[in-house]
């Protein structure tokens, strides 16, 4: 991932920060946060729960309210985000770039038709009548593989099922054509038939739209299939960048080691899977240093003490450790 900003990257983010007040202290949900999305670019961003994935779709699109502060830079074509009015940032949401949330069933309005909450993007972005706007509904239903789509129109999100309710989701995303998705966890909580129907519709608008697409998940599986390049996360900030294939090749922070050798794979049968021992800090107490060092093997006194930088390692990688060459070099745990 380059670091220096560019127009003909759809989305620049740099420096992205956002903080917490709570009665425990200041949350750091997600600190120093840069990456690049160039159009038509499937960017996966991974890790555990909690390690900031959602907060960061969440701060580009501006969504974080008080007592949540976000800072930095968020380029789209040339204009931050962070510091545009909110009357200009509400032309831009849903229209340029749109965001399809982890659970439908709560994002979705219970108490509205599925078809009129499509409209009610196409409403706010374009100046289609009535007529139009419900046969522009019927088309989005249509495109994402809902059966029986015009008389699901007038139907409630109670009377579709997950991965139907996910489909409606992405319906809403589409509906005015963005050039950014940013796709939150699109396919928790669906069995792997409807998974990877998902998945695939999501490539194929990619194709058809010419969209780029940011896709958080926790499922390693989801980002080989899917992807280009993919982004770790840990404690809020990223931890190692570069192509899909690369950094499942050879990982460079123990981190992305240890979430590699956590894959079952089809070894020797009652094989012990690998895990990473420990589990991830609180956001109000973050260790000094490098914030995995608690939970590292190869820990030593200079992570204790400093945090290391997010640098380049290789053409088109980067990785914040201070013994990254120790990590490419251990012998591959998959």
């Amino acid at each position: 991932m380059t670091m220096a900003a560019s127009e003909n990257a759809g989305l620049v983010v740099r420096g992205l920060t956002t903080t917490f007040d709570t009665p425990r202290g200041l949350a750091i949900a997600a600190a120093d946060v840069d990456f690049d999305v160039a159009p038509g670019e499937v960017v996966g961003l991974v890790g555990e729960s909690g390690s900031g994935k959602s907060v960061t779709l969440r701060s580009i699109m501006r969504l974080i309210r008080e007592p949540g502060h976000v800072s930095g830079r968020v380029e789209w074509r040339g204009r931050d985000l962070v510091a545009m009015p909110d009357e200009e940032l509400r032309r831009i949401r849903g229209s340029e770039i749109a965001m399809i949330f982890q659970e439908p069933m709560t994002a979705l309005n219970p108490v509205l038709p599925v078809g009129l909450q499509i409209e009610e993007n196409l409403i706010a972005h374009t100046t289609l009548n009535r007529r139009e706007r419900r046969a522009r509904a019927l088309e989005l239903m249509n495109i994402v593989g809902i059966p029986a789509a015009e008389r699901r129109l007038d139907e409630y999100p109670h009377q579709f099922s997950g991965g139907m309710r996910q489909r409606a989701m992405i319906a809403i995303a589409l509906a005015c054509s963005p050039k950014l998705l940013l796709a939150d966890e699109p396919t928790t909580a669906l069995d792997v038939t409807i998974q990877d129907q998902i998945l695939k519709l999501l490539l194929e608008l990619r194709d058809n739209f010419g969209m780029s697409v940011v896709l958080v998940t926790h499922d390693l599986g989801v980002v080989a299939a899917t992807c280009d390049r993919m982004a770790v996360m840990y404690a809020g900030r990223i931890v190692e960048t570069g192509t899909v294939a690369d950094v499942f090749a050879h990982p460079r922070h123990p981190y992305t080691r240890g979430l590699l050798g956590s894959v079952p794979s089809g070894g020797a049968p009652r094989t012990m899977l690998y895990s990473i021992d420990g589990t991830p800090p609180s956001l109000t107490a973050l260790p000094a240093g490098c914030a995995f060092h608690p939970r590292c093997q190869f820990a030593t006194a200079e992570c204790l003490n400093a945090r290391p930088p997010l640098i380049a390692v290789a053409e088109g990688r980067m990785a914040a450790c201070f013994h990254q060459d120790d990590v490419a070099a251990m012998e591959a745990i998959l």
